[in-house]
């Protein structure tokens, strides 16, 4: 007893000390924090208030009686969700979809960052990264108006097969070429833009590691397997959990402008179904209870990808 009553004081003068040194750190920093505040005021407009919009899916939302006047139904719009016809279309439609991007699109920034990484010749390295980034700025509108022009049935790639001697592909109406269409697409627009993260990654290797790789005789190929992949595993790691959050999120701009009457079967996702309930049909409600139910099974793949990652030794996004 004795002991820990002598204690005791000490551990709350320690505690106090430290105390004050953490307010002094604050203040000692104030400019780092001042401008973390347009950030933080972003999140917290953006992002954490418009949590509150989750309430509407378990009401009978009317705009006019609002939030806390409008009819509560508790998981009536769920029930209706889950018991929907075409549900499962939906569901596998928006798996197989994101499921194509996540291993045939996630790759290819990777491979291009570690192609531009051994580029020695600084001019022709920005050049070819200007050329690769410019097809992020172009709009889906216009990638799909050049898709049109290119596949469609009278379009320039069906032109040159007839030309030489074949028969006319229904590129744009065909269920079994959609995926690949819309993956083909995704790969061309963001695949250089995805490279950024990676290139600022690789930029971090020190030298002279690859110094001393070639003094022992490595080959480029042994480098890259053995310092420039290891030294970008973290970023590959992170990014492909943050994907695993979107897995459910397959861009509804794009989907929609590809989408007819002739793939909807196989190109009907959440973001269509959403769109055609809440903006056409005005079902609030039900268009967020199909939001708020994409959100949690985002949020349960994350935390199993993130468990895992932890578990097999690496560091997870939290």
């Amino acid at each position: 007893m004795n002991y820990q009553s002598m204690q005791t004081p000490l551990n709350q003068n320690a505690v106090r000390r430290r105390t004050k040194k953490g307010i002094a750190a604050v203040f000692q920093d104030w400019d780092l924090y001042l401008l973390a505040i347009p950030g933080i005021l972003y999140f917290l407009i953006f992002k954490y208030l418009p949590m509150w919009g989750i309430l509407v899916s378990f009401q009978n939302f009317s705009p006019f009686l609002g939030f806390w006047k409008s009819e509560w139904v508790g998981f009536q719009h769920f029930a209706e969700l889950f018991a929907y016809d075409h549900f499962w279309e939906l569901m596998r439609n928006t798996i197989l979809i994101s499921l194509y991007q996540l291993f045939f699109f996630f790759p290819v920034p990777i491979i291009l960052a570690l192609m531009l990484h051994e580029v020695t010749r600084p001019f022709f390295k920005r050049l070819v990264q200007t050329v690769i980034y410019l097809p992020h700025f172009i709009s889906w509108v216009v990638i799909a108006s050049i898709t049109f022009v290119m596949l469609s049935g009278g379009g320039v790639v069906n032109h040159v097969i007839e030309a030489m001697g074949g028969s006319s592909v229904n590129f744009l109406s065909s269920p079994q070429i959609f995926r690949t269409l819309i993956v083909s697409q995704d790969i061309w627009k963001e695949a250089g833009w995805g490279t950024i993260i990676y290139l600022a990654a690789l930029a971090g290797i020190d030298p002279q590691i690859y110094e001393a790789a070639v003094v022992d005789g490595a080959n480029r190929w042994k480098r890259m397997w053995h310092i420039t992949l290891p030294s970008i595993r973290s970023t590959i790691i992170i990014l492909f959990l943050l994907r695993l959050g979107h897995i459910l999120d397959v861009g509804f701009e794009q989907i929609f402008l590809m989408l007819n009457s002739l793939v909807r079967g196989v190109g009907d996702v959440f973001e269509t179904f959403v769109y055609q309930k809440g903006l056409i049909e005005g079902q609030v409600s039900f268009s967020t209870a199909v939001g708020l139910f994409k959100s949690v099974i985002s949020l349960i793949i994350v935390g199993i990808a993130n468990w895992i990652v932890k578990k097999a030794g690496e560091e997870g996004i939290y």
